[in-house]
Parts: C-alpha cells; sequence; structure tokens
C-alpha cells in the first residue's frame, strides 16, 4: 500500500505520497511549503507547531479546534480540513494586498510578536478561541449535583476578558521574547466573527468524516478502522498493535525516544468510542472523546472533574488526549486516574468476546501494567451516580499549569449532618500504581467533619503509598504534600468564620 494522503489545508486538496506511518502532520505540512508552524519542543509543551483542525461539533456543526501538530501523524487527518497560519488571512490576488486576519492584525498592532517564532502557533491557539461559538454567549449555571471545593488559587489564575476571551485558550503557547502582556491585549481586543467570514460559516457544517485509511512504509503500517470489528480484527492477528487517539503520549515517544511501532490503529473516531450518556445511576463516558470535549458535554455536571481540567497539561493538549489514552498508558503521574478513582469509577473493557466492567481500583496491576488482555481495549469510563458532595482535586507540580504532577490528589468526601458517611480518595505520583488511600478512608469514615478528624486524616495520608526519589521530588517531599493537602482539604470546606476561631 502507497502511502497517500489527501486533505484540505486552507481552503484546497493536498494530496500525494510523502506521509508515512511515522511523518508528524507537523513534517507534513513543511514538506508543503507551509513552514509557519515551527517544531520548538517536539513535546506539545510550546504551541509553535499549533495548526486548526475542523472536529465535529454537534448535530451538523463542526469547531475550530487548535492542536499541536508536532505529535500526530499525518495520516491521521486523511480527508480532514486544516487551517494555518498561513491560511488564515486572505491570499493575495494578482496585484492584491493580502489581508490580515482579526487575529493577525491586532497582534501586529499591540506589539505581540517580536522575534515571531512562536507567533503562528499563539495566532492559531488565538483564532480557536476566537471562533468558539459559546464566547458571545453569557455562561450558563452548573447544575446542583455537588459542590466542588477549590483554593482561591483557580480563580485568580483564570482569566477572561470582557470580549468573552478565555486567556486560557493560550495555555501551551510559549513566548521567550515578547512577554504575555501585548499579547493578552491583542486577545482582549478581539471582536466577534463578522457574518461573511468564511471560517466562522465554515463551523456551521459538519466535519468530514473520518474515512479508512491504510499505508505501508519502511516495514511500519498505519491504519484506521471504521468498525470496531474491524479494530478487533486487526488487533487479533496483531495484538501489540499501538492504539492512536491524540497521540499526546505516542507522538512524544516518536519524538524523543524515537519510538517506531509497526503498527498504529487510529481509534479517536470511532463512534462507539466517542459517546457521553448520562443516566439515574451514571455517567459513561467514550474513552475516544477528548478532555476538551467531555468538559464541554459534562457542562460543570461532574464538579471534580471540572477540577481537574484546568490542570490537565494544556489547552491543545486538552484538544486531542482522551481519558482512554490517559489510562491506557496506565502512567502513575496521569492525573485522570486519581481523580477517577475518587470518583469511583470503572472502565469498560471491549473485546471480539464482549465485554466487561473492571473496577478502576483493580484496573492497574503494576508499573505501566493493566488487567487488559490482548486485543481488548478501553471502551468507555463509568462514574457511578450520586456524586459526593464535597470534593477537592489537589496538583502538586513546579508550574501551576502545563507540568506533570509531583504529587496528585483527589478527594470525594460525603458529609451528612457534619459526620463522614463516605470517604474515596485516590492518589497519584506515591506509587508504581494510582491508588486509593484506604487507610485515610477507614480514618475517615463515621467520623465528624472536624479539624482533629483532618489532623488524624493528614497523619494517616502521610503514610499512603510508596513514594521515592526522583528529579521530579524527593520522598520526604511527596508525604509531606500528602499531610498538607489534607489539612488544605479541610480548610476549603470551611467558612472563615471557622478558620478564624481557629487559628
Amino acid at each position: 500500500m502507497e502511502q497517500r494522503i489527501e486533505a484540505t489545508v486552507n481552503g484546497k486538496v493536498l494530496t500525494g505520497a510523502g506521509a508515512g506511518p511515522h511523518t508528524s502532520l507537523l513534517d507534513w505540512l513543511r514538506g508543503h511549503g507551509l513552514t509557519g508552524a515551527k517544531e520548538g519542543c517536539a513535546e506539545g509543551e510550546c504551541g509553535a507547531c499549533a495548526v486548526l483542525v475542523a472536529r465535529p461539533d454537534g448535530d451538523g456543526r463542526s469547531r475550530w479546534t487548535a492542536v499541536n501538530a508536532c505529535l500526530p501523524p499525518a495520516l491521521a487527518f486523511d480527508g480532514q480540513e486544516i487551517v494555518t497560519a498561513e491560511g488564515l488571512g486572505t491570499a493575495p490576488g494578482a496585484g492584491a494586498v493580502e489581508d490580515l486576519h482579526p487575529v493577525q492584525r491586532e497582534m501586529a498592532s499591540r506589539g505581540g510578536s517580536q522575534c515571531g517564532y512562536c507567533t503562528p502557533g499563539f495566532v492559531c491557539a488565538m483564532a480557536a478561541e476566537y471562533y468558539r461559538p459559546e464566547r458571545a454567549a453569557a455562561p450558563a449555571d452548573p447544575p446542583e449535583t455537588g459542590t466542588a471545593v477549590s483554593g482561591p488559587e483557580h480563580a485568580a489564575d483564570h482569566e477572561t476578558g470582557p470580549n468573552g476571551f478565555d486567556l486560557h485558550a493560550l495555555s501551551g503557547n510559549l513566548c521567550r521574547c515578547t512577554g504575555y502582556r501585548p499579547i493578552r491585549d491583542a486577545a482582549y481586543a478581539l471582536g466577534v466573527p463578522a457574518g461573511a467570514d468564511p471560517l466562522a460559516r465554515r463551523q456551521e457544517r459538519p466535519a468530514p468524516a473520518a474515512r479508512r485509511t491504510a499505508a505501508v512504509a519502511d516495514g511500519a503500517e498505519f491504519a484506521r478502522p471504521v468498525t470496531l470489528q474491524e479494530l478487533f480484527d486487526r488487533l487479533a492477528e496483531h495484538p501489540d498493535a499501538v492504539l492512536l487517539a491524540g497521540a499526546t503520549d505516542a507522538g512524544v515517544e516518536r519524538n524523543i525516544r524515537h519510538a517506531r511501532p509497526p503498527l498504529a490503529l487510529a481509534v479517536d473516531r470511532l463512534a462507539p468510542l466517542r459517546g457521553l450518556e448520562t443516566g439515574p445511576g451514571r455517567v459513561e463516558i467514550g474513552a475516544a472523546l477528548t478532555f476538551s470535549e467531555i468538559e464541554r458535554a459534562l457542562a460543570g455536571r461532574v464538579p471534580l472533574l471540572d477540577e481537574l481540567f484546568p490542570q490537565f497539561a494544556s489547552r491543545l493538549i486538552r484538544n486531542a488526549a482522551t481519558l482512554g489514552g490517559n489510562l491506557g498508558t496506565a502512567s502513575p503521574i496521569g492525573d485522570a486516574a486519581p481523580v477517577l478513582l475518587a470518583l469511583d469509577a470503572a472502565v469498560v473493557l471491549a473485546s471480539r468476546d464482549g465485554e466487561r466492567e473492571v473496577p478502576l481500583s483493580e484496573y492497574f496491576t503494576g508499573y505501566r501494567r493493566t488487567v487488559r488482555r490482548a486485543g481488548e481495549i478501553i471502551r468507555a469510563v463509568r462514574i457511578p451516580l450520586p456524586l459526593a458532595g464535597t470534593t477537592a482535586f489537589h496538583k502538586i507540580a513546579k508550574r501551576r499549569f502545563d507540568d506533570i504532577s509531583s504529587v496528585a490528589v483527589a478527594f470525594a468526601l460525603q458529609i451528612d449532618d457534619g459526620r463522614v458517611t463516605s470517604a474515596r480518595i485516590g492518589l497519584g505520583g506515591v506509587a508504581a500504581t494510582p491508588i486509593r488511600a484506604r487507610a485515610t478512608e477507614a480514618e475517615l469514615l463515621g467520623r465528624p467533619w472536624v479539624r482533629e478528624t483532618a489532623l488524624a486524616a493528614a497523619a494517616a495520608l502521610a503514610r499512603e503509598g510508596t513514594p521515592l526519589d526522583d528529579h521530579r521530588a524527593s520522598a520526604r517531599y511527596r508525604t509531606a504534600m500528602l499531610e498538607q493537602s489534607a489539612l488544605r482539604f479541610y480548610e476549603g470546606t470551611q467558612p472563615s468564620e471557622v478558620l478564624e476561631a481557629a487559628r
């Protein structure tokens, strides 16, 4: 099979050979002369490679979504629509002057670009927020399904302009020479898209459907099955195949560690993996939904996940990363696992032989090992209802955002008449796998929710897991952070006058 790709880029169909199974979207675009997007970190942290992709957005609509081009393979975009920084402005005609896009114009007029290396990535991420359908709409009140307890730093870190521009849309885009104030000024100066704006009007039509793709080159193969049965058939033949959704982990492995799996199977557009259902007894989230899609679809119905979302990498990563991928890697420092453990979630594993549901607390068996059998995939994650009433997620890292956790702690307590009637605590970064803090949970059950109980819980939490010294943190630091996290959680649940009296 010849390695060919056909995609609509900046309104023109690009086709031809040159996209092998391990060719990144960035390299393929640059090979076609679209050199605005650049490689900076090759890990999805700098945003210099950001481009826009048309993604499904409800019935009959699409949404321009900013993603890192350095991570996913180009073949994953076969048949899709892409816009790079070069395609945002009106292309010059014979003797005509190019008309800048509003985002480009504001960045230029407000001094948002100096060396220009990262500017195309900023412009694409900013354009995605410029076209975000909800930006001009008033935010709806989240449903009353639980109370999220969060520290004041979350409100302070979140910044929205008078034009509704969410500054976190630019998280994951780094600038090292211009400075961020003029970039913020440019973002906050943007109006709403004009009625005739072709990219705004494009969102009124469906995104391109995924299509069967297969390519072989240099002993490696990329394939996109279009049904679960086709996927299971390929896995039966090649149980060691790598499953790809957003490629936010696999792309790093390719770029930094030069991993070249013999077969990669794209699953990000398989419909059975992309549902989200809320019933009387549970919430079921498809494994191939991105974090951004989950956030929009849940709309605040699971407050603990709402605390996770802004602390999970960057918006560029959340636009591509999936729950299935995050759990599939079985990393002990993946941020989703502690939250899902606190929510008492289960994973739905599917294969040719049917489905089985496994509690997440029983899913991890060792360092990057799970109970998944050959030929099994993660189809969905199930969260039981009702939710605990008092929750919080604490991520301890060297940076507030877009960083890997040293320690992650998720709390979910039900407190009735001042007494703890249920307790679930998920931990990451303190053992070979994400774990439940069972001893601490037992310490809390049945006790009044007062400072003495919190102190006892903090002491118990400091003894959980088997923290190690590594380049992110020492074992002693991790232990101290566990203890402090319990106390911080307690204080976050108390009225200020109670805390003052305690002091």
